[in-house]
């Protein structure tokens, strides 16, 4: 049987996890059925998923990861999950950055796809406390610095703390130069998000910086892709209701949104679908000025 050449491999690997996480797991058998690729390059993905440390291989197919709820994957292997996805997200919710305003980025692969679309928004402040995110910045500086220099660029501060999994920067220091801040916007990437337990993440430590991170924002706009909808952390650390706006995909069911919008009529759901200046919006229309 000759190998799907219309799926790439980041597609593939993508509608496999997606599977396992469904079903609680899925055989070999069953995968090249339903993507029209030989056993070989099943296993490979599996193999490939499995050193990301996104499931676990068992005899004749795969499981997800044991223990969810405090699993939390590296950067480099979230990463390599829903790239398009994010990039979507990433353009829809950089539209939402303001010149000359002061936000924060918080740690994660999708906020690290918004900052690179932060470059050309003029004269920001960015507070972050991911090492990945203030390296955008930096390098980008750097570039320009060597051209000569750029009006504009963005002033970066970067908390301390200490280092987690993600590359992001948490604990009592990174927490008590959160709090002494203020920003205009809060970019928030999360581990998991559902109605019942809100934003989680497996990092206890985490948990307690994103909350100091939501307490100093004025709007606090979510970025997740449709995969992380259902998923749950060890520890929550908001609820939906402190929640502004939640950027999403295109890959997000309609059954789903139809959820959010009928739970939360007040939340703006905006679904980002990969076209230029493609974007659904619903919801609270205006953020508000003011968070009460």
């Amino acid at each position: 049987m000759g190998d799907n050449q219309n799926l790439l491999a980041e597609q593939r690997r993508a509608l496999i996890l997606e599977e396992v996480r469904r079903r609680g797991g899925a055989r070999v058998n069953e995968l090249t059925r339903r993507l029209n690729v030989s056993d070989m390059t099943v296993r490979r993905d599996l193999d490939a998923l499995a050193r990301q440390g996104v499931l676990e291989k068992v005899h004749g197919g795969a499981v997800p990861v044991s223990g969810t709820s405090t699993h939390e994957p590296g950067f480099e292997a979230k990463s390599s999950l829903e790239q398009h996805a994010k990039e979507d997200i990433a353009r829809a919710a950089a539209a939402m950055a303001a010149p000359g305003g002061a936000i924060a980025l918080s740690g994660g692969t999708t906020t690290y796809a918004l900052a690179r679309c932060l470059l050309d928004v003029p004269d920001l402040t960015v507070v972050t406390n991911s090492l990945r995110v203030a390296d955008v910045f930096h390098t980008a500086q750097r570039a320009d610095a060597s051209r000569g220099g750029r009006p504009g660029a963005a002033t970066v501060v970067l908390t301390g703390g200490t280092r987690t999994p993600s590359d992001s920067l948490v604990g009592p220091v990174a927490d008590a130069a959160i709090g002494s801040l203020h920003f205009d916007v809060l970019f928030l990437g999360v581990h998991g998000i559902s109605a019942e337990a809100g934003l989680s993440t497996p990092n206890l430590a985490e948990a307690e910086t994103n909350r100091r991170l939501v307490r100093s924002a004025r709007r606090v706009v979510v970025v997740a892709d449709h995969t992380k909808w259902g998923t749950v952390g060890l520890s929550s650390f908001a609820s939906l209701a402190e929640v502004d706006t939640l950027v999403t995909d295109g890959g997000m069911p309609e059954r789903t949104r139809a959820e959010i919008r009928e739970a939360l009529p007040e939340l703006d759901l905006v679904v980002a679908d990969g076209e230029p200046g493609g974007w659904e919006g619903h919801g609270g229309g205006n953020l508000p000025e003011e968070r009460s």
